[in-house]
Formats: C-alpha cells, sequence, structure tokens
C-alpha cells in the first residue's frame, strides 16, 4: 500500500478473506487490502486518496448482505467500519440518537432501550450488521408492516462522496423543505454514490407488551384471509410466514421439536399488541372462529415472552439454518393483494423447471414479501448450481415483471441481481440511475460493478 494515507491497513491472508465478502458465497474474495477509518475526515481523505490513485473502494458494514453488495473480488480495497462505532449525540426531544456508521444496529437498539425509547428496525442478522450497511441497503426486517423500512427512520446522514466531498444531508430536522432531499439518494444506495460515515436515527416510543401467535394453516388460500382478518381485529405488528420445510431444516439445526401439527404446509407467527394480556381473550375466540371456517388447522399463543421468543425462534433462525446448503435467494415482492396468486405461479414454475430442487419459502406476506430459496443438492459443486440458479431466475423474474413486483424487495442488489434490473425498472430509469452514479462518483471508485452495470456507466 505504498503512498496510502495514514490510515489503520492490513492485507494478511484472514482478513482479506473476512472482509472480502458477505453472507453470498458465490463470488471468491480477492481484495487488495483493508483500511479501518475511525471518522469521516479518515474516510474523506482514503476516498481522495482512491481518486487520484484510480483504486476502488468496497464499503463493509456487518457483511451480512445476500446479494454480494459487500463482495470484493477483484483487488479492491476494502473500507471496513468496524473503528467507527461510536454514540455521537443523544436528542430526547426529537428523539434520535447520532452514531457513527459502523454501530451495530443491535447496539443502536438497545442505547435506545436504555433510554426508554425504541429503534424498532428489526431482523434477525441485527446484532451484527451495521447502521450504515442498514441504511446503503434499505433493511427491512420483521416489523415492516407497522414501522416500515429503515428509510423511515433516517432523519440525517454524513456521507463521503466519490468526488471526495462530504455531505450533511437534512441533518436531523423533522421539516425541511428546501428542494431536493439527497438524503433519500443515499438510502439503498449500496455504497456506489457515497460511503455513510455517519447517521441520525429517529427513535419512538417502545411498544406495548405483545402476544405472539404460532398458527398453522390449511393451505395457500387460507393465508390472506387469515390476515386480513387478523389485521382488523388485533393491532399487528408482524404477520411472518413460512413453510413445513423451514420448520423442518430449524428443527435440525437447533434440536427443537415443532409445537404444531406437521399435517399443515404452511405456518406464521403473529405478533400483535397484548398489554397485560388484555387482548388473549379475543385472540384465542378468532383463533376458534378461523380454526371453524377451515383456514387454520392448529395454533399456540404465547403466555410469557419467553414463550413469544420461542415461537419466534421457528421465523427467525431460518436464514442460519439453510446456510449450509448455499442457497439460491430470490428475495422478491408484489402488492400486497397478489401475493396468493404469485405464489402459486411461482411454485408451480420451479416445480415445472426444477423438479428435483428443495425450494424453501418464508417472508414476510403482511408487506407483500416473499423469500424464495433454492437449496443446492448435497452433490452439486456451488459454481455449478450458481450457474443452475441464473437460468431460473429469467423465468422467475418474468413472472415478477408478470405481477408488477419487485426482482429485489429488501435485500438489495450487489452483484447477484445486478443485471436483473430491467425486469423492474425501465429503461428510462436505469439511464437515470447511470446519471447520478456518474455526478456523485464521476471516477467509478465506489463499489464499482454493484447495483448498476458496467454497460449502463459506459
Amino acid at each position: 500500500m505504498s503512498q496510502s494515507p495514514p490510515i489503520e491497513f492490513t492485507d494478511d491472508a484472514d482478513s482479506l478473506l473476512h472482509y472480502g465478502r458477505d453472507w453470498t458465497r458465490f463470488w471468491t474474495p480477492r481484495p487488495r487490502a483493508i483500511a479501518f477509518p475511525r471518522s469521516t475526515e479518515e474516510v474523506l481523505e482514503l476516498v481522495r486518496w482512491a481518486r487520484a490513485t484510480r483504486t476502488a473502494l468496497v464499503p463493509s458494514g456487518g457483511r451480512t448482505g445476500l446479494s454480494g453488495g459487500a463482495v470484493a473480488a477483484a483487488g479492491e480495497v476494502v473500507v471496513s467500519m468496524d473503528r467507527m462505532r461510536e454514540q455521537l449525540a443523544f436528542d430526547p426531544f426529537e428523539p434520535s440518537l447520532s452514531v457513527q456508521a459502523g454501530m451495530p444496529v443491535g447496539e443502536l437498539q438497545r442505547l435506545a432501550t436504555e433510554s426508554g425509547l425504541f429503534y424498532p428496525v428489526d431482523w434477525a442478522a441485527a446484532g451484527s450488521s451495521q447502521v450504515g450497511g442498514s441504511i446503503a441497503t434499505n433493511a427491512g426486517g420483521i416489523r415492516v408492516l407497522r414501522y416500515g423500512m429503515t428509510r423511515n427512520w433516517v432523519s440525517g446522514l454524513t456521507v463521503v462522496t466519490g468526488r471526495g466531498e462530504v455531505l450533511e444531508l437534512n441533518r436531523g430536522l423533522v421539516k425541511n423543505n428546501t428542494g431536493l432531499d439527497l438524503r433519500h439518494l443515499m438510502i439503498g444506495s449500496e455504497g456506489c454514490l457515497g460511503i455513510i460515515t455517519e447517521a441520525t436515527m429517529s427513535l419512538t416510543m417502545p411498544p406495548p407488551e405483545q402476544s405472539v401467535l404460532l398458527l398453522g394453516f390449511s393451505g395457500l388460500e387460507a393465508i390472506m384471509p387469515v390476515f386480513e382478518r387478523l389485521r382488523r381485529e388485533l393491532s399487528l405488528s408482524a404477520f411472518e410466514f413460512f413453510d413445513l420445510a423451514s420448520t423442518r431444516h430449524v428443527s435440525q439445526g437447533s434440536d427443537r421439536v415443532f409445537p404444531l401439527d406437521d399435517a399443515c404446509p404452511m405456518f406464521a407467527v403473529v405478533e400483535f399488541d397484548d398489554p397485560d394480556q388484555c387482548n388473549q381473550d379475543r385472540a384465542l375466540a378468532l383463533f376458534e372462529q378461523l380454526t371453524e371456517s377451515g383456514h387454520v388447522l392448529d395454533g399456540t399463543i404465547s403466555q410469557s415472552g419467553a414463550q413469544a421468543a420461542e415461537l419466534w425462534h421457528w421465523r427467525e433462525a431460518i436464514s442460519e439454518s439453510l446456510a449450509a446448503r448455499t442457497p439460491y435467494k430470490n428475495d422478491l415482492s408484489v402488492r400486497i393483494g397478489r401475493v396468493t396468486d404469485f405464489l402459486r405461479d411461482l411454485d408451480a414454475l420451479i416445480a415445472s423447471h426444477y423438479p428435483d430442487f428443495e425450494v424453501v419459502w418464508f417472508g414476510h406476506i403482511g408487506d407483500g414479501n416473499l423469500h424464495m430459496n433454492v437449496l443446492r443438492p448435497e452433490d452439486w459443486s456451488v459454481e455449478d448450481f450458481h450457474r443452475a440458479g441464473k437460468q431460473l431466475s429469467p423465468k422467475v423474474f418474468e413472472l415478477v415483471q408478470r405481477h408488477g413486483g419487485s426482482v429485489s424487495a429488501e435485500h438489495g442488489v450487489g452483484l447477484l441481481k445486478r443485471d436483473d434490473l430491467g425486469w423492474s425498472r425501465s429503461p428510462e430509469e436505469l439511464a437515470m440511475m447511470a446519471a447520478i452514479k456518474r455526478q456523485f462518483d464521476p471516477d467509478g471508485i465506489l463499489n464499482p460493478g454493484k447495483m448498476l452495470s458496467p454497460d449502463l456507466l459506459s
């Protein structure tokens, strides 16, 4: 790293492997080195050096992404935010927390709780994912139904652009109608426009005590009527769907016995407000009515926080339980009312083209987001399986387009879906996205090859 700025670097083999990839395993990490800045000023210095030397940079948070957005496979310098984890300010009046981008989301949640407040965006990897990465991918999670995506909770950003300029965006203001809000360009931009170094995150009051229903459905057609009924009559914060195959993988991975009848093909974890368990009778009455209608075959309700956590485990542990099978994932969404038709068509499509592949389904039915996980057969190489997945994807995305959906609901684009944006974005939109990329990063040094294909930028 000759003539590099005075920032901590490392290039030992273990670090290159560790920091050079995210949770995807389809690319071999080959970073040149790992940089560990400690401040916005050091990130600025690093970007200016990279621009002068034409060195590609890959911003890196907790690397829990599933689209290859943090992969460094072409000699890039990884910019790790691991040394930027400090709390910068707490404002009890807004309320908000200002933090460096490398703070884990779980730590942000803990600090909010200590102040008697709540940061509501949550997902299974919140303990290891970082605030900056969650903003750069506009992370969703399990409670989008009530609280929305990360975008809803970002009130200010400090960003170092690919031009080597520092932008202070919105500054935590609640009201600010002074033209274009560039903050929202950075949210979900996957580090392609700038490196997020600091963020002001809005907080809210903690929710009331909650209880959890675990329901087993009679079939696909039962899910949406149950969702509509429960949303109307209970105050829902989550409605998370998964199939029977998911329960078997979680059971094998955690040595637990699933508590419901395995004759049910599909299940849901349903979380609802239940202060002092005042809604238990109403929830049980609804359960009985849904059972009588034939929509629900089995179910159980939590009686304590520990029981609620146990029921949530069957949803939250799915991704980890599948990791050894190197799943080919598709993170898809359609409008909520089209979920049933879309899932039926998608299941039929995969069965017709790859009848021997095992497919595991789960997702956030309450916001139209489905996670399709095609599992790698144990006798297949990762490379051969990735090729098969790439052959399947256009058929899947054509179906998504027909249903008016998105090829990436919450996991971002990265390398995995870069060449598939045309299924969800018009040529005019893609051209504008490329023009914005060139404006913020004229030399193409920030996360090159991610989100936008080189052909669009040429």
